[in-house]
């Protein structure tokens, strides 16, 4: 079984909490139903933890903004460089994704055309396609979104993977283990739809329809399913190579 870990950046709205469970325990509960398991390390709270006890992480979403440089996140920042120097697996998610492609030379700010909620299809690119985790996907698929900031600008030499009409870099490559999206692949629909509920009012100050919106919230099977392929390929990687 792979030492997993998920590097916990924030809470999820006290409701959703109550009802649905913290960030990480929805990414628990994603691995858990495909036979994995993974402990918490709080970066707001709790020294970095040794990488060399560690098999693969996941970096989770925050209400917190990257380029905001809170303390703690800046100190995650050297710690991702050293995991990716050890070409340790990573997959980071939303305030993850961006904080990775902040760590790894890009910039991640507030989106000139503001936030992104909802259930919205994401394409892959061709390089997405091909690629060792994200490739298992339909070419287009539909994902869980909510941000206001985004990876505005790569790293030179990341590999974009997905993107869609309001973000071009929905998902990265970083190393042939190292990933991030922006999309959230362990929401469910009812933990979409009561994220839409709070945003209701900033949604509509910018245009949006959230009725609608909320409406449209769907399933998202196989952008869902991310989180346990990344899982799995640790655990591949591990029989090959024991002692990265």
């Amino acid at each position: 079984m792979p030492r997993l870990l998920i590097v916990k950046t924030g809470d999820a709205f006290p409701e959703v909490v109550e009802t649905h469970g913290d960030f990480e325990a929805l990414f628990q509960q994603a691995l858990a139903g495909a036979g994995f398991a993974a402990r918490v390390f709080d970066a707001r709270r709790e020294p970095l933890p040794d990488l060399a006890e560690i098999d693969g992480l996941y970096i989770t979403g925050s209400h917190s903004m990257v380029s905001h440089a809170e303390p703690w996140s800046e100190a995650l920042k050297p710690w991702l460089i050293e995991a990716r120097e050890r070409n340790l697996p990573m997959l980071g998610v939303c305030y993850g994704h961006q904080l990775m492609a902040a760590a790894y030379g890009g910039m991640s700010d507030f989106h000139p055309a503001r936030r992104e909620s909802g259930t919205h299809p994401v394409t892959l690119t061709e390089a997405g396609r091909e690629d060792a985790l994200l490739g298992a996907l339909p070419e287009r698929f539909p994902a869980q979104l909510t941000h206001a900031q985004s990876v505005l600008q790569a790293p030179a030499d990341a590999v974009v993977l997905a993107r869609n009409a309001h973000d071009a870099h929905q998902a990265l490559r970083y190393g042939p283990r190292q990933w991030s999206v922006q999309f959230h692949p362990e929401f469910t629909a009812p933990v979409m739809r009561a994220y839409l509920a709070r945003q209701v009012d900033a949604l509509r100050d910018q245009g949006q329809d959230p009725e609608a919106l909320i409406e449209g919230v769907a399933a998202t099977p196989e952008a869902g399913s991310l989180l346990a392929t990344f899982a799995k390929r640790v655990a591949a990687w591990l029989e090959t190579t024991p002692h990265r």
